[in-house]
């Protein structure tokens, strides 16, 4: 048998998924009790208290002495060791990294601006040349990093490991993403569409916290969605599930970047709400929009609220199939609020079966700009412990 990779049903395999269930109940509730471990996992306690133990020994987990609900007791947490995280995320004309501990607090983040047609290399190269200068930030180096989360702001071929669309970023054609990252830094690489990331965010450290059901709808450049199902990210068989952007609305709609016609983003987009103020307000960014319409304009507020109606009738339907019990809307469009919420409101009321539109509740994204980056640190965190999992499984 071989030692890393112990035979499904085996005593190995099995000790190996109980410390993985452990490790993923702490890392989800924070710092917890082994009788309270035992009762979010569903492990006896004699093998919760078995695995700390084996956690504990192999300095994956710490434990600390504390009061709960008036008596001493001991609290098992991630280890604060064990080497830093990683969290890259390219949006669509920029590229955000991070650094964090193994409790997934930031310690450095950094911005960088891109071009809109930058093709793979550049962009990796770039952000690996970001991590080793935050690394450094915080009096370490890219050899310390466990884990990198990795979003692009594209579908993606969880099969392949590759965007899984040429046309949304053609600059990334072919390109297995997880294992050129990897080589650029020498550390493991998991890749995940930003928007199932941003879902991730909020569903760890947000306004989808408790959500067992929900979807985090990225409304920027373009439309994504992150969708939450059994207090899970859902990314479907082949890692593309939420792309309400590339949804047909108009089926002899506008070509779509995508080679379909009609879909939402072809109505919503940057480029659409750009051109349709374009005679008369002239050359503007998508982010001028939303500060005119804020101040009064009255074109850019007509412009975001058609909006917010289209992406509305596409959320009825995501409403009518998963019957969520929150939606959280995040991305730039966000922060236009109810001028954007109000009339995707509307629309969902009027499209979606009535009794799923009266139980879903509609929130806005707690963590701004920060949600996709928190995400892919958290992914990050899965990673290393998963390493870290199967590394013990060789020792035990």
């Amino acid at each position: 048998m071989n030692a890393t990779h112990p035979a499904p049903g085996s005593q190995a395999s099995l000790r190996e998924a109980n410390r993985a269930r452990v490790l993923g109940v702490v890392r989800q509730h924070g710092p917890l009790t082994q009788v309270e471990i035992a009762a979010a996992s569903g492990l006896s306690a004699a093998t919760v208290s078995n695995m700390v133990r084996e956690l504990d020994q192999a300095g994956m987990v710490g434990l600390s002495r504390s009061i709960r609900n008036g008596r001493r007791a001991v609290l098992v947490s991630l280890a604060s060791g064990g080497g830093l995280l990683a969290g890259v995320a390219f949006g669509e004309r920029d590229v955000r990294v991070a650094i964090a501990n193994q409790s997934s607090e930031i310690l450095a983040q950094q911005l960088m601006p891109l071009q809109a047609d930058h093709v793979a290399d550049d962009g990796m190269e770039r952000a690996a040349q970001l991590l080793a200068d935050l690394a450094e930030t915080v009096s370490s180096g890219v050899e310390d990093i466990a884990g990198i989360g990795f979003g692009l702001p594209a579908p993606v071929d969880s099969v392949s490991g590759e965007a899984g669309s040429d046309a949304v970023l053609p600059g990334w054609r072919g390109v297995n993403v997880a294992e050129a990252m990897a080589g650029y830094l020498r550390a493991p690489v998991a890749l995940d569409n930003t928007a199932n990331l941003a879902a991730l965010g909020e569903l760890r450290n947000g306004a989808l916290r408790g959500v067992q059901h929900g979807c985090y709808l990225k409304f920027s450049y373009g439309v994504g969605a992150g969708i939450v199902l059994g207090g899970e990210v859902f990314r479907g068989s082949a890692g593309t599930a939420g792309e309400i952007g590339h949804v047909t609305i108009d089926e002899n709609g506008p070509i779509c970047r995508c080679g379909n016609r009609g879909c939402l983003d072809t109505f919503v987009g940057s480029r659409a709400l750009i051109n349709s103020l374009a005679a008369s307000h002239g050359p503007l960014r998508l982010k001028d929009i939303v500060t005119r319409a804020l101040a009064g304009d009255l074109g850019c507020r007509r412009v975001i609220e058609d909006a917010g109606r289209r992406v509305g009738v596409a959320v009825a339907g995501l409403v009518n199939l998963l019957n969520p019990e929150v939606i959280v809307v995040g991305g730039l469009m966000a922060e236009a609020g109810d001028l954007i919420l109000d009339p995707l409101r509307e629309a969902l009321d009027r499209c979606a079966i009535p009794s799923a539109a009266a139980t879903v509740e509609l929130r806005r994204a707690e963590l701004g700009d920060d949600a996709d980056i928190i995400g892919a640190i958290h992914l990050a965190s899965v990673l290393s412990h998963t390493q870290a999992t199967k590394s013990l499984s060789t020792t035990s």
